[in-house]
Order: C-alpha cells, then structure tokens, then sequence
C-alpha cells in the first residue's frame, strides 16, 4: 500500500502538469484508498511528498476528478497537522469557488473540506464569512433541500459559522429563517431536528433574525413539539420540549419579537405560553414564568397582565415551590412578579392580592439568585407604598435576614439588594417602628457603608434613610452612628470633589440632623466642619451652595 501510494503521488505531482484525466483520476482513487486504510499515514506521506500545492489547479479545472480532489482535502483535513497546510497551500479560494457549482457531489465534498479545514478555527471561519459563503450556503439550501446530505453539511457548517457574532448580518440579510423553518416543518426525525435547533439558538440571539424567524411561523412549529412531547417520559422527548421551550423564551428576548406575540395580551401565542404555568412539567413551568417576565418589559404589557389574573397562577405556582423547592423557577416567578410589579398602579394590586406573604416564604432561602430576586421583588412592591412598607420593616424576621444578607461578600447583587431593601423600608414607610426595628436589628452600621457605595443611586437612598433614622429617633440610633464612624464618612463625602451634587446636600442635611446629639456634635466639631462646608457656599449648583450656607448657619449657632 505505501509504495502504491508513493508512485501515485509521484505521478500525480507529474501528471497535474502534463497528464491525460485518466491517469490523474486513477492517481485520486489510489490516494482515497489509501486514506481510508490508515489517514494519519496517508495525510502524513501527503504532505511529505508536497502534493498539497498541486491541488488548486485541479479544483480550478473542474472535471470528473473534482469531487474527488475535494474529497482527498476533505479526509486529510481531519488531522488537526494537516489544515495549517491546507491553507497554506491556497486551498480555501478555489474550494469557497466551488460552491457555486451545480454538481451535488462536489458541492458536498468541497462543503466537508471547508468545514474540516476550518474546524475549531475562528479566524479560518471568519475569514470564510467575509468571502461571502453565508449567502451561497442559504442559497443552496434552498436549492438542494431534498438531498438529506447536503442538507445536513449545510446545516452543520450554520452552526459552526453562527456561533460568531460577525455572522449574524450577514445571516439577517437572507431567507435563513424561512428556510430553516421549512425544513423543520418537513422533519420527523428527534436527530434532524435537533440538528436544525443547534442552528436556530445562537441566530435567535440577534433581534433581527428573533423577528424574521417569528415572521416565518417557527413560534407555531416550537407550540407544536411542546404540545406532542410535554406529556411524555421518553429522553429525546424531554430533551426537545426543553430545547423548544427554551427557544420560545430567547425569541421573547427581542423588544419587537415579543410586542408582535403579546398582541395585546390577546395572542395566542400569549395565551398558550399561560397555560404552561399551572402545567406539572417543570420545565414548562419555568418557560411559562420566564415568558411572563419577558412579556413584563413594559409598563402596558404588566398592566394588562396584572389586570387579567396572572399574578394569581404564579403566586399558585410558587407555593408548589415552597416544598418542592426548584430553584429555577422560583427564580424565574419571582423574576416575573419583579417585573410586574414596576407601574406604580400594580403595586397596590399585587400587595392586595397577598404578593408579599408568599415571597416572604422564600426568606430561608440558601440560594443566592432566588435571595436576589425575593428582594428585588419586595423593593419594587413597596414602592411609594407607605403601608406596605412599614408592615414589611416591622417584620423582625425579614430585617434580620436583611442585616445578615447585607453581610453576604460573595454576593455583591444580593448584598446590595439587602441593603437597598433597607434602605427603602425606611425611606417609604418614614416610620419611627420601623427605623427602630432596623436600629434594634444592627441595620444602621451597612446603611452607613452604602453611603460610601460607588454607585450613586446607592450613595443617595443611603443618606436619605439615615437622615429619617436622624429624624425620628437620633438617641436610639446614636451609639451605631458613633460605631460606624459616621460624621467621618460624611467628611469624606463633602471633600471628594467626585461627590455628586445631590450627595454633597444630602451629607449636609444629615450633619445637621446628627448635631442633636452630644458624642456626634462633638466629632462635628473635631473634624471643622465649617470650613468645609463654608468651601460649599460658592459651588456651582444653586441647591448645594444654598444648603452649605443653611448648614454653616446652623453648625455656627451650636459651636
């Protein structure tokens, strides 16, 4: 086999250049033998023998021998050694050329050679992408859909290519969508079309192809696989009413895409993507909740919803969860109720309809992501809520776990969740049961600490409920405002010139607040705060140099 192999390289090296087809032909049958036997030998003598360069011209002159010499590319490119040299042999031009011949065979081998060489290689892909094979492979697609074959190459090199993001223009500017839709119509097989959702997931993460592909009917084709598989144990099944359900929440991601399956709350799209919630599947509970929370990305969408009953099935379907205790769709129905819970005329609905009794069921929770959205959840319900405020923050046992969660390091969304929800029980409910409960709790020391936030937003809310902690009762909180060094963090706050306006008034307000009590009037005066505030008098923002001017007033009468 090896000497065989070496004279036909031999004359394939001289007769490309000279000889009849005949003699090239038989040269090409011998060398596929040989692959098959042993490729990495083969591949190895290939190279060797420096046949690989000999090869453009025979695409480039297409014959009988074509296919055969895509084919020849196609197993030596299996070898991770041999695609650096396929290129380097200038294989990639003639073979992308070929893709726009009429011959099946050779446009099947010339798509394995392409996708082999390119395997696992992103700047080989991208460089086919910018030679326009995106286009050309839709195209024949659409051509060539009864040949299972090409089908298939054309299917796999889709999902190699779509997993870059430089594809998805140019995969947005054909019929991929309606074309990939058809073919899934025609699927029967679990493999076929699970090959077909390889290619439909990482092009439905553009907006653009989420809308073309709900234009093309493949929301109906995703209802349909729920329906056949959601009552069955069988593994493919349950593995595809995932990947369906799954795709039907990615489509949903899209602004436009989920606006044109909403319909006004009148889809039935809408309405079948309901019905999942109630159902035993937890995998179509979760889709269902998911759904919902995407469906709850504007304020019309969530009134409509609120108004029409679905808080009631996800409260129901968080209760099933209190026990069984699946942690994604916890967190998926919460983060639906989060969401629906941001008009400010769903707040009293929500709390009516018994909202924060079943989320306060989830405060034993271990878990991180559901700890994020239960407070996330109960901050947007209390919202303007001065009621509902002041039951949440006199409620010993959510405080507690607050405080603890405030403390949670390895959790900086959840630690800074705890503390806005703090934050905000006092700032809505402006109660002195509440300032006390959180005061008794250990609450005030991370209030202090989110003044020093980096975010803003934080810095503000901070220094807002301290300053109603001041307010309301300055001689239980003093000793926690001592301990946590407070008067120093508001030095700190009016000196960096980096403080926003509204943080440098609100320090001032609450340096005024504090001068009631002794300990703090004290360090007040320790760390001359008057120069620092009379510096305030001249800046740029009117409320700000207004303010330093009413606090220099107060801060002289009492020194």
């Amino acid at each position: 086999m090896a000497d065989n192999l070496s004279e036909a390289l031999k004359m394939l090296k001289l007769s490309s250049a000279c000889s009849s087809n005949d003699s090239v032909e038989s040269c090409l049958d011998c060398l596929l033998k040989a692959l098959a036997h042993n490729n990495v030998e083969a591949s190895e003598k290939i190279l060797e023998m420096g046949v690989l360069p000999q090869l453009p011209a025979l695409l480039s002159s297409q014959s009988s021998c074509t296919p055969k010499v895509a084919n020849i590319i196609a197993e030596v490119a299996k070898n991770e050694f041999m695609r650096s040299p396929c290129v380097e042999a200038g294989l990639i031009p003639p073979l992308v050329q070929l893709l726009n011949c009429k011959d099946q065979e050779i446009l099947l081998q010339t798509g394995r050679a392409l996708g082999n060489i390119c395997y696992d290689s992103h700047s080989l892909q991208a460089q086919l992408i910018n030679m326009g094979v995106i286009p050309t492979l839709v195209k024949l697609l659409g051509i060539h859909s009864q040949n299972t074959s090409l089908t298939e190459m054309c299917l796999i090199a889709f999902g190699n290519l779509a997993e870059l993001e430089s594809s998805k223009e140019q995969f947005a500017s054909t019929n991929i969508a309606e074309e990939l839709v058809r073919l899934f119509r025609k699927q029967v097989e679990h493999e076929k079309k699970e090959m077909i959702f390889e290619v439909l997931a990482p092009l439905a993460e553009n907006d653009v192809i989420k809308l073309q592909l709900v234009e093309a009917g493949l929301v109906e084709c995703l209802l349909e696989v729920v329906a056949q598989t959601m009552d069955s144990d069988r593994e493919e099944d349950m593995a595809q009413l995932k990947t369906a359900s799954d795709l039907m929440v990615l489509l949903l991601l899209g602004d436009e895409s989920m606006q044109k399956l909403f319909e006004g709350g009148k889809g039935s799209v809408f309405q079948r993507v309901l019905s999942w919630v109630p159902s035993n599947n937890h995998q179509l509970q979760l889709a269902g909740a998911l759904a919902i929370a995407n469906f709850a990305r504007n304020d019309g969408n969530c009134i409509h919803m609120v108004d029409t009953g679905i808080v009631q099935k996800l409260l129901e379907l968080l209760d099933r969860h209190v026990e069984e205790g699946n942690v994604t769709v916890q967190h998926a129905a919460l983060s639906a109720l989060r969401n629906l819970a941001i008009p400010v005329v769903n707040k009293s609905k929500m709390l009516s309809a018994g909202v924060s009794d079943v989320v306060l069921k989830f405060l034993q929770s271990e878990m991180p992501p559901v700890q994020f959205k239960l407070l996330g959840t109960l901050r947007m319900l209390i919202d303007t809520q001065a009621d509902a405020a002041v039951q949440l923050g006199t409620n010993t046992k959510l405080v507690e776990r607050l405080v603890e969660w405030c403390e949670a390091k390895d959790h900086a969304g959840v630690m800074g969740e705890s503390n806005r929800l703090l934050s905000a029980l006092i700032r809505h409910s402006k109660s002195k049961d509440v300032v006390r409960t959180v005061i008794q709790g250990g609450g005030v020391k991370h209030l202090v600490s989110m003044a020093m936030s980096e975010h803003m937003i934080m810095q503000n809310e901070a220094l807002v409920a301290l300053g109603l902690i001041a307010a309301l009762d300055l001689g239980l909180a003093e000793k926690d405002f001592v301990g946590a060094n407070l008067v120093q963090v508001l030095h700190k706050l009016l000196t960096d010139e980096r403080s926003a306006p509204e943080i440098k008034y609100n320090s001032m307000i609450l340096i005024c607040a504090v001068m009631g009590s002794e300990p703090l009037h004290k360090e007040v005066q320790s760390l001359a705060f008057i120069d620092v505030v009379s510096k305030l008098r001249s800046h740029e923002n009117k409320t700000v140099a207004h303010q330093a001017s009413l606090t220099e007033q107060k801060l002289t009468a009492q020194s």
